[in-house]
């Protein structure tokens, strides 16, 4: 791993960056600051139905106007499917991925982070999960893929923000997806593989996305990746305590910006969740 901090920003160009966006992108943006490091911009397109341009084009605009520097090129998901595929397949041929059949409901948006969906990704009732020591499977056009968690085991890492943290597989999350049918990887995937290649030291991100930290650090060693640290902020929740979200129209950046407010009151104007134990 990089001795030099290396963060990253992450947005997803499925709609226009909220309040949420702005106070986590900052944290991402001062930590950089503070260990004199890097901070990256990746787009995360995966979403062929809702990522468009115009969003893109935004989400820039708004990371300017808020005074965070980034530093190009940015990285496009979309670009790098062969990537996803191969560390895929790797996992398939040392038998910690398998094919799926099962719960098409929610496997539909499983390219997305879990935050962007209603709830987070079930615990998977591991109807299709091969017995231990079954022989590998090999890859097959139009299935749906899982990564076998080691249940039982309890995940541990401690927070550069929160604090310690723990996570017992099979029990708060289980066999979940890492490859779909339309040959897009999932965002747990995705994420992992873009941050060794960039190189990432530090992850600063929501607490919504705790439980997929422990989900990627086995992933990082099912690959036999360089682990990273994590920074995850509180979430930002408006007046009525509803985590924010792109459906919030009126706490958009760009809303905002229209509004005539001023980049240092736009990031000061918001409501911290409780921060999780």
């Amino acid at each position: 791993m990089s001795t030099r901090y290396i963060g990253r920003l992450a947005p997803s160009p499925t709609g226009l960056l909220h309040l949420g966006h702005a106070t986590t992108f900052w944290a991402a943006y001062q930590r950089a600051r503070q260990h004199d490091g890097t901070l990256l911009l990746r787009n995360e397109d995966l979403d062929p139905q809702r990522s468009k341009q115009e969003f893109v084009d935004a989400m820039i605009e708004d990371l300017a106007w808020l005074g965070i520097e980034w530093t190009p090129p940015m990285v496009v998901q979309s670009e790098r499917i062969a990537l996803y595929r191969e560390a895929f397949e790797r996992l398939l041929t040392s038998s910690h991925a398998y094919a799926c059949t099962c719960s098409r409901r929610e496997l539909a948006q499983m390219v997305a982070a879990p935050h962007e969906d209603a709830d987070d990704e079930p615990v998977y009732t591991g109807r299709c999960r091969p017995v231990k020591g079954a022989t590998a499977q090999t890859l097959a056009p139009g299935m749906n893929y899982r990564f076998r968690v080691p249940d039982g085991e309890v995940i541990h890492f401690t927070d550069n923000n929160l604090g310690p943290q723990s996570f017992t597989a099979g029990k708060d999350f289980g066999d979940f997806l890492i490859w779909r049918k339309d040959s897009l990887p999932s965002y747990q995937l995705a994420c992992v593989v873009d941050d060794a290649e960039s190189s990432i030291t530090e992850v600063v991100r929501g607490a919504d996305l705790l439980k997929s930290t422990a989900r990627q650090m086995l992933l990082q060693r099912a690959l036999g990746l360089p682990s990273v640290a994590y920074f995850h902020t509180p979430l930002m929740v408006d007046e009525a305590g509803v985590r924010l979200a792109k459906r919030h129209d009126a706490l958009a950046i760009r809303t905002l910006r229209q509004q005539g407010l001023a980049p240092v009151e736009v990031l000061t104007m918001f409501y911290a969740a409780p921060r999780l134990p």
